[in-house]
């Protein structure tokens, strides 16, 4: 018995034709409990090469896609201002979901997709895979190493030159950066908590629709008192690759930068061991079909992906004021 009493192999639609989408069809066609039939994309050829590789059929929106009378599951792996309608349609049409984060660029609609999903009885998952990637596994593993934490700072900048004239530049495609890129607030309260208050300060450099680069930089306090501050850049503004992630506790210092990781105590800088990043859309699709078929439990929720949005939308109010926003 099945914890949707779906049929098997369960049957896939994808929209969007894009790296995580590639990954998400190669292992939907390499699991025996899936079948990938169709495709939508943004453009006819790029959609019908992509159908054609993976043995699926090309249709020519995602609302034909979602309406699809065949199809089980849609997978959203589009761009970020789309995922609320698609997610929104599919759930309409009796359909299980899983969409790349954000769920939503609007909390409120977000929360409103989550009582859609309890309502049909539906599976809405929002893919989180920096939770399963190894540094955060060694962070999270560490953590009684370092004592009671008191400040956290994450930092990661994406040098790109020239910057692409793509959605991921784009202010109304992408969002605001740390709504877009959801997934560096949601690492920071899956570790610490509920947020009491926020602040942030963002430039762009703009270019017509699209900028050539921003920089956004927020505090949060947690509601157990942790100060953690936030850096998110990209683009042609910037010359050096940083992706650091330091926890300061009363017993010692967490530090990773980009793969290696270290315990710190004075003098003494013990390693530790951070996995891979490999193989995660992978690991989500089969943990979806594991729940999907065997009711297996998930690793993380739609309301935790919810509440980050929802600190990250507080982040964006904080810089368009200038005021410190609470979260409560």
């Amino acid at each position: 018995m099945t914890q949707f009493n779906l049929s098997l192999p369960i049957r896939a639609g994808i929209v969007g034709t894009g790296f995580a989408a590639k990954l998400r069809a190669e292992t939907l066609q390499a699991d025996t409990r899936s079948h990938l039939m169709a495709v939508s994309g943004h453009t006819p050829e790029t959609t019908q090469d992509f159908a054609t590789k993976y043995d699926a059929f090309a249709i020519d929106s995602w609302q034909q896609l979602v309406e699809h009378p065949d199809l089980d599951l849609v997978i959203i792996c589009t761009i970020n201002r789309d995922h609320s309608a698609i997610a929104h349609a599919a759930l309409k049409a009796n359909k299980h979901v899983v969409v790349e984060y954000p769920l939503s660029l609007n909390p409120a609609e977000a929360e409103a997709l989550i009582a859609l999903a309890e309502a049909k009885g539906k599976l809405l998952h929002v893919e989180h895979i920096e939770l399963l990637g190894g540094l955060h596994q060694a962070l999270r593993q560490s953590l009684p190493e370092i004592g009671n934490v008191f400040y956290t700072r994450y930092v990661t900048i994406f040098p790109q030159r020239p910057a692409p004239r793509r959605w991921t530049y784009n202010h109304e495609q992408f969002g605001f950066p740390f709504s877009g890129a959801v997934s560096r607030i949601h690492r920071l309260t899956d570790l610490f908590g509920k947020v009491a208050s926020v602040s942030c300060q963002s430039r762009f450099w703009e270019d017509d629709d699209y900028y050539t680069a921003c920089l956004c930089t927020a505090q949060l306090r947690f509601n157990n008192g942790i100060i953690a501050e936030v850096t998110y850049a990209k683009g042609e503004a910037f010359w050096q690759t940083l992706r650091n992630f330091e926890v300061h506790g009363e017993q010692g210092t967490l530090l990773f930068e980009g793969d290696e990781g270290s315990l710190i105590r004075g003098e003494e800088r013990t390693p530790i061991e951070v996995g891979g990043r490999r193989g995660l859309f992978a690991k989500d699709t089969g943990m979806v079909l594991d729940y999907l078929v065997e009711g297996t439990p998930l690793y993380v929720s739609s309301a935790a992906s919810c509440y980050a949005l929802k600190v990250a939308d507080g982040l964006r109010q904080s810089a368009e004021t200038g005021k410190v926003v609470l979260i409560g």
